[in-house]
């Protein structure tokens, strides 16, 4: 088995691209699944709001040229948000990103729905709005990020339509329980009410429950809410995968404006950062197998099982020697940001949970993103270890609240896929968009579109006889790119 791991690792680092990286190696096709003739959930294609004719989404695929996709000059996304794609260069057939924007309405479900998922689209536009991006990099087919570019959002607003209740009503303070029928429900004592206890020393049940009871902001159960969909659209890619086709997995940040807050989920390595009178604020962290390396090595000594008996938990500078049995070697696990020393024993020679370093670090060999949606069949190559274990779909959701702060028209959101910052800093891409946004007349619909693609442009970079370089003669990104630039100031003349 070791000696597999040890060749598929190999290959993939030694066949990596070098201006790109590969989420995870597939090796001989068993870690896609065999789908046994079953349809596509969705047919492949681009995001809906592109409008590609049938040629410009085959013309789309060239990985010679690399065309820039862009919105049509009448396109009118919420917010006149700008958008551009690129195809990689290469390390797959088609382009794995995907992309959705909409405005959607929150309304409080109507009874044949109460109690079912409605993700069909209402359309009457009624109800409260709701402005949504987001940004789906897939690995090891298209299939898991198209549908969840699909079907998050509508996930995301059939759950808040649950809680509309709450939502019309935001300066009252939250019911602890709900009813059957979703409205607030009062628990009370055999007396019918909690009261304080005449003895200190006889303190009730209900009387302890009365004073451990937690202030429960709205924010947070909205930030609730979204958590819940991610894992419920996980579930669906898992549960259809039965009847469907779902190739892969696919790491997804979702930006959602609702009541005047900017909310931005994140899981996998996307990024998403606001630049506001020239300051960056980050609005997502990064998972990969460095930042998460605590919880899945935790996760690993809480069961072993999960390692098959082929990898261990704790992590070692370099991978252990036979001839090393007995020895002091510096180790690192679970518990532990530091270093320190520990005599070398048998189990210790197993491969390591997690292998390699910066962005060529994988787990068990083979991913490496630690968060996202799909991937339920993912293995280590050639072997029956599933890696689904260790890796989360649950988002890390960051808040901003838009009405602390006045937006003026250069002020942004942008998000983009690994593939955008794997050769872009934050502030080469806050530089950027900033000049290319201060050289526009503000009046024009597609400035942010432009912002987006020149953003994009310079991330690609220029094809020369050693590949994609940028002007320093760098490698440019060889990966597919996907970006959205989103004006903030527009929520301001949206409510006004």
């Amino acid at each position: 088995m070791i000696s597999k791991v040890k060749n598929a690792m190999t290959t993939l680092v030694g066949g990596m691209m070098p201006h790109g990286h590969h989420h995870h190696h597939s090796g001989n096709g068993q870690n896609c699944g065999h789908d046994g003739g079953l349809p596509p959930r969705f047919p492949y294609g681009r995001p809906d709001f592109l409008d590609l004719t049938p040629e410009l989404l085959q013309y789309s695929t060239e990985h010679a040229s690399r065309p820039v996709l862009t919105l049509k000059r009448d396109s009118r996304l919420p917010w006149r948000t700008g958008y551009a794609e690129v195809i990689n260069a290469g390390k797959s057939m088609l382009n794995e990103d995907q992309a959705s924007c909409e405005k959607l309405f929150v309304r409080k479900p109507s009874g044949k729905h109460r109690n079912s998922t409605m993700l069909e689209d209402s359309g009457d536009g009624t109800g409260i709005p709701l402005q949504y991006w987001g940004v789906f990099d897939g690995h090891a087919g298209s299939g898991a990020a198209i549908m969840a570019s699909k079907l998050l959002h509508r996930i995301i607003r059939d759950r808040l339509g649950e809680i509309a209740h709450l939502l019309e009503n935001p300066s009252s303070p939250l019911p602890i329980c709900l009813a059957k029928n979703g409205s607030p429900y009062q628990a009370e004592t055999k007396k019918g009410s909690v009261q304080e206890p005449e003895n200190a020393d006889a303190v009730s049940d209900s009387a302890v429950r009365f004073h451990m009871e937690k202030a429960v902001s709205l924010e947070s159960l909205i930030m609730g809410v979204i958590e819940n969909a991610f894992k419920q659209m996980d579930e669906l890619i898992e549960k259809e995968k039965a009847s469907y086709t779902i190739s892969g997995g696919c790491c997804a940040i979702a930006a959602i404006h609702l009541m005047g807050k900017l909310y931005v989920a994140n899981a996998g390595d996307s990024r998403s950062i606001i630049v506001r009178n020239d300051e960056i604020i980050p609005m997502s962290n990064e998972f990969t197998p460095e930042s998460e390396r605590q919880r899945l090595q935790y996760l690993g000594f809480l069961r072993p099982e999960l390692l098959g008996n082929e990898f261990t938990h704790i992590e070692f500078p370099r991978r252990i020697q036979h001839s090393e049995l007995g020895k002091k070697m510096l180790f690192r696990d679970h518990t532990m940001n530091g270093w320190a020393y520990k005599t070398i024993v048998e189990d210790d020679l197993k491969f390591p949970l997690i292998y390699g370093e910066g962005k060529k670090a994988r787990v068990m060999a083979t991913i490496g993103v630690t968060r996202g949606l799909g991937d339920h069949e993912l293995k280590v190559y050639n072997s029956n270890i599933y890696i689904k274990p260790f890796l989360s779909c649950c988002p890390e959701v960051i808040v901003y609240n838009m009405a602390e702060h006045k937006h003026g028209p250069d002020d942004v959101l942008i998000m983009g896929t690994d593939g955008l910052w794997d050769v872009t800093t934050d502030r080469d891409a806050a530089n950027a968009v900033s000049n290319f946004l201060s050289c526009c007349d503000p009046s024009d619909p597609m400035r942010y579109t432009l912002a987006a693609q020149d953003l994009l442009m310079r991330s690609r970079g220029v094809l020369k006889e050693r590949g994609w370089r940028l002007p320093n003669d760098r490698l440019g990104s060889g990966d597919d790119i996907t970006v959205f630039v989103i004006p903030l100031a527009e929520h301001e003349q949206e409510t006004t």
